[in-house]
């Protein structure tokens, strides 16, 4: 079963960063760039993970993830934030959120974090599942 992820930010760069590695790491990877975006996608697609940036014109992270929880009550979320947002951390937390990063983040530790959460993909279209040890 190929593990689907959903990236929603209004910064293109970082949706075409995300989409590029996490796709090299055999994800399917879905981008938005708004709220509306994000929520048809959600639908459609039934990703198992979605990195959502808290700062987004429009429907901002904590209004998007207040949806998705209406959507789907258990699918993970990450958030990504700039730093001094602790605020917006702390009410994502309360809506579930699995976790936070903060930009710009280190790429390789975000990877580690998603295989950890939903596994990385095996070059025959499974799933592995890992245990990675955070320092």
């Amino acid at each position: 079963m190929v593990k689907k992820i959903l990236v929603v930010d209004d910064q293109f760069g970082i949706r075409l960063l995300l989409q590029e590695v996490l796709g090299r790491d055999g994800y399917e990877v879905f981008c938005a760039g708004d709220g509306m975006g994000a929520l048809s996608i959600l639908v459609s697609e039934k990703p198992q993970l979605v990195l959502l940036d808290m700062k987004i014109p429009g429907m901002d992270g904590i209004e998007i993830l207040t949806n998705i929880r209406k959507h789907d009550p258990h699918l993970k979320v990450v958030m990504m934030t700039a730093y001094g947002e602790l605020d917006l951390v702390k009410e994502a937390a309360a809506l579930n959120a699995v976790g936070h990063f903060a930009k710009p983040f280190d790429i390789d530790e975000l990877r580690q974090f998603i295989a950890q959460l939903i596994g990385v993909p095996k070059d025959d279209g499974g799933v592995q599942s890992t245990e990675i040890q955070f320092n």
